[in-house]
């Protein structure tokens, strides 16, 4: 009789359902999972230890990059940090600005989410939806930055700058007529303000077509209902976070439960999921677009009513208007040392995470004095949930493990660091 014995197969680091540099050594069955074996750090750039040995006001683009699907919100931990050491705290309105661009930076990272996760699986329409969608709040990054996806806004003591009183507008070219040129810059003549509310308006609209495509769509719940199961009890012990947590029927969300600039002033709901299965955790992300959504509306609402500073009044932590540096010699000091020694932090350590798109994103500080990190240590959500691949993925088919990654929402920028 011949011998069966099991077979080794390499999944990716090229695979195209891998969502970065992920290799998975997988051991097969037929086509039944009998183990699968991360292996992680082909992508690895040191951003903890390249944070160590930079000024603490020129490392907020290495956040940036960490996780490049949503930027803004590694930013955003990054600067409370800094503020929670330093014990100052941003303007309300940079407070809100900042909540309104990490919601919209949820929404960003999720419209990817469900895009690829549908490709992977076999939806392909679903993909270009959801890029129409982000294409709206990347010229919302671009309109206050300059850049469409590391932004570099968010800063200790408040934001780069106010947001601007008019939006970009498309120009006719010989590929576009002036026709549809102007239909494409009619949501465009207000203010960036008036944009976003524009897109809050539209954007349930857009998130119902993608529920049609896909909740109730059986080949979608053929290949995610009963899919990757993680109970509760089990997720919590694999330190899930996020929507991986809150799919397990967790109901775990640090904008609740330590709420961070004014979160405690929002009001929304948390979803969460039965079965802990990949569609009950696709159900918990779409709704999770829908209530941010609700909370950048009412970040809208205040912003439109409520002018004021956005920046510490502080220059030894934000740096002088320009025309002051121009025509001051004490501004022009202030600048030069902020932007060639940056400034020292006391002696001490703090933590500080958010709910970020994919979990908790927390950042661990030891400060020496010195004007850099002595050590900086990064929490990454997507970290704990790729160590679970092996265990969700036990048993099911080979074609089951691209739900599995697709469903963990993993970028290797912050798992590699």
């Amino acid at each position: 009789m011949a011998e069966i014995r099991n077979y080794t197969l390499n999944f990716g680091p090229q695979h195209p359902s891998a969502h970065g540099v992920l290799r998975l050594v997988l051991e097969l069955d037929g086509e039944i999972v009998e183990r699968a074996d991360p292996h992680i750090g082909l992508l690895h750039r040191g951003t903890e230890k390249l944070a160590e040995t930079k000024p603490f006001n020129q490392s907020i683009g290495y956040m940036d990059r960490l996780d490049y699907v949503s930027p803004m919100c590694s930013e955003q931990a990054y600067v409370l940090l800094i503020e929670k050491m330093l014990g100052i705290e941003a303007p309300i309105r940079a407070q809100y600005i900042r909540v309104m661009f990490a919601e919209l930076t949820r929404i960003l990272n999720h419209l990817l989410w469900i895009g690829a996760h549908a490709m992977d699986i076999g939806a392909m329409t679903m993909f270009f939806y959801s890029f129409r969608e982000r294409e709206d709040i990347l010229d919302c990054y671009e309109a206050v930055s300059g850049a469409r996806l590391h932004a570099t806004y968010f800063r200790p003591g408040g934001v780069y700058r106010d947001l601007p009183q008019r939006m970009a507008q498309y120009k006719k070219s010989k590929w576009h007529n002036q026709r549809e040129v102007n239909k494409w810059n009619e949501n465009r003549q207000g203010t960036l303000l008036d944009f976003i509310e524009d897109f809050t308006n539209r954007f349930p609209r857009y998130v119902d077509e993608y529920e049609t495509l896909l909740t109730e769509n059986r080949i979608w719940k053929q290949r995610t209902v009963g899919i990757g199961v993680v109970s509760p009890e089990r997720a919590l012990q694999l330190g899930f976070t996020g929507a991986m947590l809150r799919g397990s029927g967790v109901e775990w969300d640090l904008r609740k439960k330590q709420p961070y600039d004014v979160y405690d002033q929002m009001k929304f709901e948390v979803p969460v999921g039965v079965n802990g299965d990949t569609y009950d955790r696709y159900i918990v992300r779409v709704e999770e677009m829908r209530q941010a959504n609700v909370i950048v509306k009412q970040c809208v609402d205040w912003l439109k009513k409520n002018p004021g500073p956005v920046m510490v009044d502080d220059h030894k932590v934000a740096p002088p208007k320009r025309s002051e540096m121009k025509g001051d010699m004490e501004s022009l000091i202030h600048h030069f040392k902020l932007f060639t020694e940056g400034y020292c932090i006391p002696e001490g350590e703090a933590y500080q995470a958010v709910e970020h798109p994919k979990g908790e994103f927390g950042l661990y500080m030891i400060s020496d004095g010195a004007n850099k990190p002595y050590r900086l240590k990064i929490r990454a959500p997507g970290f704990a949930h790729l160590y679970a691949t092996d265990e969700m993925s036990r048993g099911h088919m080979l074609a089951d493990v691209v739900s599995i990654i697709g469903t963990q929402d993993v970028v290797f920028g912050e798992i590699d660091r």
